[in-house]
């Protein structure tokens, strides 16, 4: 069994004002990682969230309401993702529960053409405390990835960004270089585990298009300030040390006709600014990789 380990117990506390600049190809102010999140929801247990609360509060089975919401996502609001990010010669970081590649092979493929990198995020939507069988999910999902693309994911997202305490080491024993679970700096940083070190990016929850327009009930245009104010300020922070800005989306939410214009208007603020990269998270990796060998 892996050995578990709090939080305090993998990281020293560490200011950004304290570390050394870090660099990337450019030197650019702001590195933006785009983040598409592609999912399984299986009809058989709870939808991992819900459009439509149950009626009179009672919770049913099969849930076909919410899955119907995800799977809209999947057969229209992706080829908008598709089409916009093509468009900005954008190749963003997929996301991607395992299992997608077999139940939605079209998607997947479309991502693999369009040179996405794909990462690791379990084989399908659930949290990993409910996974009985923790190691072998994460090689299922692993192996499965690779046989479709014919590259092994370097990156893991768990679902809903869980881990258990024994989570990291079994990424390492995977052969995992990077997380996006840690959304706690806006650098790179490294973290102890029994295995080895592990890298952690600074994933979104605050420009997360999930807790923005589904849990706090924000409308889209709220997300899309958030999202330029969030960049101007970074922007500004820049001039003395890049920050990493990370935007993670989900088609059946910033893919609905109502909401992608947002999208396109965020990418719009951002691309009329100098001094900006747009960047996966396997480059973003082996830069950070390159400048303090956390990996040989």
């Amino acid at each position: 069994m892996a050995k578990s380990m709090l939080p305090r117990e993998r990281c020293d506390y560490s200011a950004i004002v304290d570390r050394p600049r870090l660099e990337y190809p450019g030197n650019p102010r702001v590195v933006v990682w785009t983040i598409v999140n592609l999912e399984v929801w299986d009809i058989s247990r709870p939808m991992a969230r819900q459009v439509l609360p149950a009626p009179m509060g009672q919770p049913l089975l099969p849930d076909v309401p919410n899955w119907s919401w995800h799977e809209y996502g999947m057969r229209v609001g992706v080829w908008r993702f598709f089409e916009l990010l093509r468009a900005l010669r954008i190749r963003p970081t997929l996301s991607i529960n395992a299992r997608v590649c077999v139940d939605y092979e079209r998607v997947a493929r479309q991502a693999l053409d369009d040179a996405w990198e794909f990462m690791g995020h379990s084989y399908e939507q659930m949290p990993i405390h409910k996974v009985e069988d923790q190691r072998g999910m994460i090689s299922k999902s692993l192996d499965t990835l690779e046989r479709f693309t014919g590259t092994r994911p370097i990156g893991w997202l768990g679902p809903g960004l869980t881990e258990t305490l024994e989570t990291p080491e079994l990424l390492v024993d995977a052969g995992i270089k990077y997380i996006g679970d840690w959304v706690y700096d806006d650098e790179p940083t490294i973290i102890r585990t029994a295995s080895g070190p592990l890298v952690t990016l600074p994933y979104s929850v605050e420009l997360n298009d999930i807790p923005m327009m589904v849990v706090k009930h924000h409308e889209a245009a709220y997300w899309r300030q958030s999202c330029t104010d969030y960049f101007d300020r970074l922007y500004k922070e820049g001039a003395e040390r890049p920050r990493i800005m990370a935007i993670a989306i989900h088609p059946y939410i910033s893919g609905q006709p109502h909401r992608i214009a947002y999208l396109e208007q965020v990418y719009e603020h951002i691309n009329a600014h100098s001094d900006v990269a747009h960047m996966n998270g396997a480059e973003i990796y082996a830069h950070y990789n390159a400048q303090k060998k956390v990996h040989g």
